[in-house]
């Protein structure tokens, strides 16, 4: 080669070189004007884990089951209820016996307040307090105590003995929710698996179409740089315009090639917006996001024994079912106990206490008696009044055709959990044996491609060398070109593959978050 040659060579090196830093530069020219934005990996994870509308409806499907878990156990939060009440009556009375004066009736003032506590108990029963107290005025000529006092005390409990007593419908109700949250926060977790594997995808696309783009410019520079010379050549005398033409039409379809690229980081910069962003007047939707992380291929085993048990071990998936499961089995147990006779222990412990103001001779009513609410207080808690019962409720119905449908139901759905159990841990071993070879695939790829981004430079020199001494053509020249451009394009396709394939692999094994530093609370 003479040194003319070389020297074009080399001028033709420098500026594709010059290109490179002038696209470079202007980047970062873009960047301090606030129209780049670099981002790395983690980056966007965090800004998705803040932003993502899915996940903020996930996280927010959390929060309502856990608010109807605890509405639903509300119903052991116990209730107090005062009753004050004031009553006036003025009743006829069709005989001297009935305790009327000369008017013919009888008047009463009556004030009663009462009080009293209820608390279910979570083995099917029930507990109450109540108190009353009550003051009584009345004109009838039979009442020795007026007005009189009155205080009671009173101690229920009921308690199931069959029916509802393993299980009732608050329990079921609380069971099942329970199982609801644990549906919600396991959908929580598949679902930012999702979206953080979506999120690794979406960036190893960016960072492939722009280092396609750039690989697009470069080649575009190189035919801009031959067209420049052949027209000097024509110029000169020393080429025929043919070869213009020639090199113009190349030039139209790496302009073409270019104008794709263009169109595909736009494409796939806003897949990734759509996954970072949560608002669409962000700023961000106006600025170009720069990948600043590079794919970086190592070579990664993976044991498909492993991989299959981590995967039953930690997909949300199967979580969910297992929930399903046993949420199937408390509705067998609730209508299995539904059909059960119900026997209803009921039990009931009232004191009594009762004082007045003694009306006429008071021999005939015992001193304890004599006084205000103190005194009916103190015959109250003497226990000496008192009133103590205690039975069984019983029911059963004379037909059970409703309790054996619910029954056969709630068993169908056990089947069907089942079902859908067996028919997951298919699919996800389908999914780790396939995320498994594509990634092995991914490697071998990244290699072979490599091999071939070598052999595509040498070969560009090659004919180069040919092409500056007259032994080939402009053609084929542009064919040498391509083939380097394609095969650089080929070898960050396989390296952002393998990022990507890496990123299936932990989401189909459940170790997206493990892997992602990520911990849902």
């Amino acid at each position: 080669m003479d040194r003319k040659s070389t020297y074009r060579i080399l001028l033709l090196s420098l500026f594709v070189y010059l290109t490179h830093l002038a696209w470079i530069g202007n980047a970062q020219a873009q960047e301090a004007n606030g129209t780049n934005m670099p981002i790395a990996l983690t980056e966007a994870v965090r800004m998705a884990l803040e932003n993502n509308n899915d996940l903020i409806v996930a996280r927010n499907d959390v929060l309502l089951s856990k608010n109807q878990l605890r509405s639903a156990r509300g119903v052991y939060d116990g209730s107090f209820l005062l009753n004050p009440r004031y009553s006036n009556s003025i009743q006829p009375q069709p005989s001297t016996l009935g305790g009327a004066d000369l008017s013919g009736t009888t008047r009463s003032n009556d004030f009663r307040f009462d009080s009293s506590f209820r608390q279910a108990l979570p083995f099917g029963g029930d507990i109450s307090v109540g108190f009353t107290t009550a003051r009584t005025a009345t004109s009838s000529v039979f009442s020795q105590l007026n007005p009189n006092f009155l205080s009671t005390l009173e101690f229920s409990a009921n308690q199931s003995l069959l029916r509802n007593r393993g299980i009732d419908s608050a329990r079921r109700q609380i069971r099942i929710q329970s199982r609801r949250v644990d549906i919600s926060a396991e959908e929580l977790k598949r679902r930012t698996m999702e979206v953080v594997t979506a999120i690794n995808r979406a960036y190893w696309d960016l960072v492939f179409a722009l280092r396609d783009q750039q690989n697009k410019a470069a080649n575009l520079s190189l035919s801009r740089e031959n067209l420049r010379q052949v027209e000097a050549r024509i110029a000169a005398g020393t080429s025929a315009p043919l070869q213009k033409a020639e090199i113009e039409t190349e030039l139209a379809n790496r302009e073409s090639d270019l104008l794709l690229a263009n169109q595909q980081v736009i494409a796939t910069e806003n897949t990734l917006k759509q996954l970072i962003l949560g608002k669409p007047e962000d700023p961000i939707w106006t600025m170009s996001l720069v990948p600043t992380d590079r794919p970086a291929f190592a070579g990664t085993a993976v044991d498909i024994k492993t991989a299959l048990q981590d995967a039953l071990d930690q997909r949300p998936e199967l979580k969910v079912l297992d929930s399903q499961a046993s949420i199937a089995a408390t509705e067998i147990e609730f209508s299995r106990n539904q059909a059960k006779p119900q026997i209803d222990l009921n039990a009931n412990y009232a004191l009594v206490g009762l004082a007045g103001n003694v009306v006429g001779s008071s021999s005939s009513i015992p001193p304890q008696f004599a006084g205000g609410y103190g005194q009916s207080f103190s015959n109250l808690f003497k226990n000496e009044t008192r009133v103590i019962s205690a039975g069984l409720t019983i029911s059963f119905p004379l037909r059970r055709g409703g309790v054996d449908a619910d029954i056969a139901n709630a068993e169908i759905e056990r089947e069907q959990v089942a079902a859908r159990q067996r028919t997951q841990i298919q699919a996800i071993e389908v999914e780790v044996r396939n995320a498994v070879k594509a990634l092995e695939t991914a490697q071998q790829r990244v290699n072979a491609a490599r091999r071939g981004r070598e052999n595509a430079e040498l070969q560009l020199e090659g004919e180069r060398k040919l092409f500056e001494v007259g032994r080939s053509t402009q053609f084929l020249l542009f064919q040498r070109e391509n083939t380097l451009t394609l095969a650089r394009s080929s070898e960050t396709r396989a390296e952002t593959d393998f990022g990507k394939a890496l990123a299936e692999v932990n989401r189909v094994t459940g170790r997206t978050l493990e892997v992602s530093g990520i911990k849902i609370d």
